[in-house]
């Protein structure tokens, strides 16, 4: 614990390292936990596929677990 997944569109891998290492950063600060419990994964997804491959079946069907949405915090 924590396991975070992200899916986004392909950006150039300095643009995700750095991002996965912010992400990791502030939960090692704030969950308080240590690193070896960290687990963090990125799947690319071509902007094409967005809507079939993750909204429709991962945001869709979980919208009450949803915490920002499109943007809009949901808290």
């Amino acid at each position: 614990m924590p396991y975070i997944a992200i899916k986004a569109y392909p950006k150039d891998e300095a643009t995700q390292k750095a991002a996965i290492e912010r992400i990791n950063q502030v939960i090692l600060e704030i969950w308080g936990c240590p690193q070896e419990a960290v687990t963090i994964s990125l799947e690319s997804v071509d902007p094409a596929d967005w809507n079939e491959k993750v909204y429709k079946q991962e945001i869709e069907p979980n919208l009450e677990k949803m915490r920002i949405l499109s943007g809009k915090k949901k808290y």
